[in-house]
């Protein structure tokens, strides 16, 4: 070796650590930034008028989902004073309408996020509609996931019925995909309808170092758990995903790619993350493919 060449110090664990701290930062606050600059156009800037609209409604019935989950059962013996809408579901498909609904809200929110669309479903038909509900102090994906299987059980002896079908605004869809791939849930959840859930993992979760946060982010050991085989898995996802989604960066992450699971992948333009919920659009698509129970669809 040259007597000039110099040996370089090896850098320290904590050098190492801080550099990558910086990288995920880094790499966070880019891909809000892109996020950001594709939302300067009139349709996104419409959205987001939307959705600060959604946001002033639902927090002013927020204090009315601090008193207890809503349930809705609704047994009937006949047709008398039912919608046309109602009557066609009933009389065309007694099983779709019977099959309880299991709904479960993102983090740091409660039940009266799905108000809209617990009223379009009732009026279309469906008799059985529950939510699950978790506290915002919750750290861990996994155990949430086990609760929400001892509430599926116990709403299918409640209910006679086999089978159900959830729907997830958020981190609730990731909870309930880890049940149904992770936990065996697909025997029992026919549907899984997601609205805006980080299925990837999302770059902004390198922001914040709470918990329950770090398990979306796109390299946390949960992502690739999510990302292992799940063979033979029965339940039929759609996943309905923003192209302005603020918190799911960058938003095509909020899709499922999973080469075992059947999974219809559904684009919504010019809705945000809080405003899925409570979209025309996404509501009557939502209990169009749940009237209809064999049908399976391809990416949209």
């Amino acid at each position: 070796m040259s007597s000039e060449a110099i040996e370089q110090p090896e850098e320290s664990a904590a050098d190492l650590a801080e550099q990558a701290t910086r990288s995920s930062i880094r790499e966070a606050l880019d891909g809000l930034r892109y996020g950001a600059q594709a939302a300067i156009t009139p349709r996104v800037l419409q959205g987001a008028a939307v959705e600060l609209g959604w946001l002033t409604t639902h927090l002013a019935m927020y204090p009315l989902g601090l008193v207890g989950a809503a349930r809705h059962r609704a047994d009937r013996l006949n047709l008398s004073g039912l919608t046309p809408a109602q009557r066609s579901l009933l009389v065309g498909d007694v099983r779709a309408a019977g099959t309880p609904i299991l709904l479960a809200h993102g983090i740091i929110d409660n039940h009266t996020v799905f108000t809209l669309m617990r009223r379009q479903l009732l009026r279309r038909g469906f008799t059985r509609i529950h939510t699950f509900s978790y506290s915002p102090l919750t750290l861990d994906v996994r155990s949430t996931a086990e609760r929400l299987g001892a509430e599926v059980e116990a709403l299918c002896e409640e209910s006679g019925s086999e089978q159900i079908h959830v729907i997830g605004h958020s981190l609730g869809g990731l909870i309930a995909r880890y049940y149904i791939q992770r936990l065996g849930g697909d025997r029992r959840v026919h549907t899984c309808v997601t609205l805006g859930t980080p299925h990837e993992g999302t770059v902004a979760a390198r922001l914040l170092a709470w918990p329950l946060v770090k398990q979306v982010r796109p390299d946390s050991d949960l992502m690739m758990e999510l990302a292992e085989p799940a063979p033979g898995c029965q339940t039929r996802f759609v996943a309905f995903y923003s192209d302005v989604d603020q918190l799911i960066v960058p938003q095509r992450r909020a899709r499922i790619r999973h080469s075992d699971l059947t999974a219809r992948n559904v684009r919504v333009r010019g809705v945000g993350h809080l405003s899925l919920p409570f979209h025309g659009e996404v509501v009557h698509q939502i209990t169009g493919m749940l009237a209809h129970l064999d049908e399976q669809d391809t990416d949209a």
